[in-house]
């Protein structure tokens, strides 16, 4: 632990009203927690997406078409939508750390199954599975944040939070499809294909992840015995002031939550968002691999990588300043159109390194779209009403990553192969992303 000496004695009130002990307890809090969530949530997308390289063989093996992947790809988000919602008011209930715990340990367990897969209905049942573990993942560190860090800090650690997609994809990939290679290699004398090594070999980390959680989390600034008394006195006090103040003009209760009209609002501008974003999650190195007309999947791999390394570079110096200049409107609707033109370039043009560049102007655009989207809905939810809404924005605004996938599937097989309706699609649902932010009320 990273307590330090006199943890237990209270800081003079001069200290607490000094703007560097500030600093200093938000440093602390930030270097604390940011790392180690940002680990989570890699192993979270690793596994939720690293289907999409499974594809490059698991396709042939098992003779899926396009359609049955896309299918299987987006059902992982129907049972997201349905169990998000229970999830995160159980989290707020039993604590952070144990129920993050629980999900983390169970989606590393359904990944590794992943391996078992047979034909369509063994898929489309496991992803669904996956689904329901990983359910409440991400609105639950959403919601996290919100009991550690004031307001203006937000959409800075939201960003951070969520290069970790970013970064999947940056290491991921390469990593992806050189666990293909190992096609052939047996387990305990039986001979396992490349893409059930990947499943099995990536799973297992987010399992004991999960365990590492229940050591190193902490639910609440008051339980940090990792920081001095007079930091806890004073960070509680900071969340608790803020949390008073939204009381007053915003959502508090689950029922204002389910009844505000901005958080449907929301919900439905995060479902166009998560449409693009999801379709660049699953179909992304089937894309590249088809404009570069490549056959090496480890080339594939680090190509792939090339558009998510934009993606987190772009994404943190969105949230910067977002942060640093208090809007959150305009950088979602400029972020969302320059991802919405590079990828309408991107369906009409037929070379592979310009197809690689726009591809990379996109991610950058989508990725940083979501700090900021993400910093509006603490400005008005509080109490159940944060549980709620956080999670309602999240479960329902997740199926469009079911119907990003599974239409970019159905338009492939229909188009005999072609992804450019697809992406001209994605562009559609950034642009409508854009219009619905501009209605989204200030304040």
């Amino acid at each position: 632990m990273l307590q330090t000496a006199g943890a237990n004695t209270l800081e003079p009130i001069s200290e607490i009203r000094d703007p560097e002990f500030e600093t200093r307890t938000i440093a602390r809090v930030l270097w604390r927690i940011i790392p180690f969530i940002i680990l989570l949530q890699f192993l979270n997308y690793l596994d939720r997406v690293n289907v999409s390289f499974a594809k490059l063989t698991m396709s042939e093996d098992l003779g899926f078409s396009e359609s049955v992947y896309g299918f299987g790809a987006g059902i992982f988000f129907v049972s997201y939508f349905i169990f998000e919602i229970p999830s995160n008011l159980i989290l707020d209930r039993v604590g952070a750390r144990l129920w993050l715990a629980r999900i983390m340990i169970t989606w590393g367990v359904i990944s590794s199954l992943m391996m078992f897969v047979k034909g369509a209905a063994s898929f489309y049942t496991l992803r669904f599975l996956l689904g329901a573990a990983e359910a409440g993942f991400a609105p639950g560190i959403l919601l996290y944040f919100t009991y550690w860090l004031p307001l203006r800090l937000q959409a800075r650690a939201v960003a951070w939070f969520l290069t970790a997609t970013a970064f999947s994809g940056l290491i991921g990939s390469p990593v992806a499809g050189w666990l293909l290679k190992l096609d052939g290699t047996p387990l305990f004398g039986h001979p396992l294909a490349g893409w059930q090594w990947l499943f099995l070999l990536e799973g297992i980390p987010s399992a004991l992840a999960g365990i590492a959680v229940l050591i190193w989390l902490t639910d609440r600034p008051e339980h940090a015995r990792w920081l001095t008394a007079g930091q806890r006195e004073w960070l509680s006090r900071r969340i608790a002031d803020e949390r008073r103040e939204r009381l007053s003009h915003g959502c508090h209760s689950l029922k204002d939550a389910l009844i505000s009209g901005r958080v449907w609002l929301l919900a439905v501008i995060y479902v166009t968002l998560m449409f693009a974003f999801q379709v660049y999650n699953f179909w992304l190195a089937t894309i590249i691999k088809q404009a570069a007309h490549l056959e090496n999947n480890v080339t594939v791999g680090l190509l792939t990588a090339i558009p998510y390394t934009a993606a987190a570079v772009a994404m943190v110096f969105a949230g910067r300043h977002s942060d640093r200049t208090g809007e959150r409107r305009w950088h979602v609707i400029v972020s969302a159109g320059i991802a919405a033109a590079a990828l309408l370039l991107c369906a009409w043009t037929d070379s592979p390194a310009l197809t690689i560049a726009l591809l990379a102007v996109g991610a950058a655009g989508v990725w940083s779209t979501l700090g900021p989207f993400w910093a509006i809905p603490p400005v008005f939810l509080t109490g159940a009403a944060a549980s709620a809404g956080i999670a309602l924005i999240n479960s329902f605004g997740n199926l469009g990553g079911f119907i990003g996938p599974y239409l970019v599937g159905v338009l492939k097989d229909y188009t005999h192969g072609g992804y450019k309706a697809g992406l001209v699609a994605s562009a559609v649902a950034l642009i409508l992303a854009g219009v619905l932010t501009w209605r989204v009320k200030h304040k």
